[in-house]
């Protein structure tokens, strides 16, 4: 029953997420004479994000293959070169983009905003479901989630879309909690099936519905707290949103095999730059201009059209590639790029 569910979840994964996307958006309108006038079950979540995003990070360190990890861990080069590509590609894209669309303001600060924060969570979800090595985009959210605090005040710096410095206590704190909700819960749920092997089995059987299930609804939820937001019909914005994520999702292809990854390291790293940590971007958008609410506009817009457009992208890689782990030694890791 868990694996049918399992594989029903993820094989109309997109079809859920658009189904309680658009429960959580149009929620707001009461029925007459309901019990549930008054009640929203996806603001009331609101608290329990943080928490849900940490079981969804412990599902998947219950699932990382040992082998991946100690590659990722011998070939930490690889993960620092991710995070460079990331922290200059997407900064870059973004601040090019909102110039050439013709934004400035708040449009243009929110636009910039997308592009400076660290990947996103559901990255390390959908490398999953993408057959890719997913050990290896936790490594690369880790690594730029560690390296905001230093990374996201220097960048919005170098855009000059704001005259003001940021408060590096916001950011700290950002990296504080994301450190509390990704690193710690994947670190746990390795080591648990690593000290009682016995649990493995049914880890690996539970872990893609569970992981599955608390994504889709973490993202209804971003959908919910936002709908005023997500109400604003700017085709303009809308369509510099869309080419950021997808030549995102170029450049990090691209740069994968400029560097010769292997193919799931490619796909890891595809998702891993083109789909951003923008519901932290909203949040920290609201935190460091609070004087300017239309900065987060663009941040809860790309929350929406990158899990949408990332879903896609790793339903495609699910059904035409398998699984490949990287393999141990250099030299084959030149000699085979592709499945």
């Amino acid at each position: 029953m868990i694996d049918f569910s399992a594989r029903l979840l993820q094989k109309y994964l997109l079809i859920w997420l658009v189904f309680l996307s658009l429960a959580a958006y149009h929620w707001g309108a009461p029925v007459s004479g309901s019990q549930l006038a008054g009640w929203d079950p996806f603001i009331s979540s609101k608290p329990c994000l943080p928490y849900l995003i940490a079981v969804t990070m412990f599902a998947i360190g219950c699932m990382l293959p040992r082998e991946e990890v100690r590659q990722v861990i011998h070939h930490w080069p690889r993960v620092l070169c991710g995070t460079a590509i990331q922290y200059s590609v997407m900064p870059a894209l973004a601040w090019a983009v909102g110039h050439l669309w013709g934004m400035e303001g708040d449009q243009l600060v929110g636009v910039v905003m997308v592009g400076c924060v660290p990947g996103a969570m559901a990255s390390n979800v959908l490398t999953l479901n993408a057959r890719g090595n997913t050990s290896y985009s936790v490594g690369l959210t880790t690594a730029a989630t560690l390296l905001s605090p230093l990374v996201v005040p220097l960048v919005l710096r170098l855009t000059l879309v704001s005259g003001k410095s940021i408060p590096a206590a916001k950011v700290w704190e950002a990296s504080y909690l994301l450190l509390l909700m990704v690193v710690l819960p994947v670190i746990a749920g390795h080591l648990l099936v690593m000290f009682i092997p016995r649990l493995e089995s049914s880890a690996r059987r539970a872990g893609p519905m569970v992981a599955n299930f608390v994504i889709l609804w973490i993202i209804a939820v971003i959908v919910g707290l936002n709908r005023g937001l997500l109400a604003t019909r700017d085709l303009n914005l809308v369509s510099a949103l869309l080419a950021i994520n997808v030549m995102g999702y170029g450049a990090g292809y691209l740069s994968g095999w400029a560097f010769r990854f292997q193919e799931p390291i490619r796909r890891a790293l595809t998702l891993e730059v083109g789909m951003q940590n923008a519901g932290l971007g909203a949040t920290l958008a609201t935190q460091l201009f609070p004087e300017r609410d239309g900065t987060a506009i663009a941040p809860a817009l790309y929350t929406f059209g990158c899990m949408l457009t990332g879903s896609v992208l790793a339903q495609y890689w699910s059904g035409r590639f398998r699984r490949v782990v990287v393999p141990d030694d250099e030299s084959a890791a030149h000699s085979s790029d592709e499945n």
